[in-house]
């Protein structure tokens, strides 16, 4: 699974492709409607991408993306200094434990053009290919506390 994201004022919209072992592809989409950080978008793409990844029964899962900081988080690299990324890192873990194996691994932005060009699809709310699978989001998907 490769994922990326958009992130803008006025919205955000992640992108996620999915590769299965005979090379076909699977294109997902999500518009995300809440005000999120890049980080969350980030984490945001992530969840639903491990969400996606379970309806479909996929039990072993090689996860690129070009958020090095993300992907450092969950692999247990690098610490929270954020409440709501650290509200994230339970949600992962649960999700982590329905796979036989997972991997998570850092890829360069020019690797990660087809989740990319997804998640700007997303984010500008461009008309959905019919090969594009797209929901809306209209709360993140964890409970978080906003700072005051």
């Amino acid at each position: 699974m490769y994922f990326d994201e958009s992130l803008m004022k006025k919205g955000a919209g992640v992108g996620m492709v999915f590769i299965l072992p005979l090379g076909v592809r699977m294109r997902y989409m999500v518009h995300i409607h809440f005000t999120s950080s890049n980080n969350v978008a980030k984490y945001e793409e992530l969840v639903n991408g491990l969400r996606i990844t379970i309806e479909l029964g996929i039990r072993r899962l090689d996860v690129r993306g070009d958020s090095q900081l993300v992907i450092n988080q969950v692999m247990k690299e690098s610490s929270y200094h954020n409440t709501k990324i650290a509200a994230y890192y339970p949600e992962v873990c649960q999700l982590e434990d329905k796979f036989d194996g997972l991997e998570l691994n850092h890829i360069l932005r020019h690797l990660n053009d087809a989740a990319d060009a997804l998640a700007k699809a997303a984010f500008s709310r461009e008309p959905v290919l019919t090969s594009v699978f797209a929901s809306d989001q209209h709360k993140p998907s964890v409970h978080y506390e906003e700072p005051e």
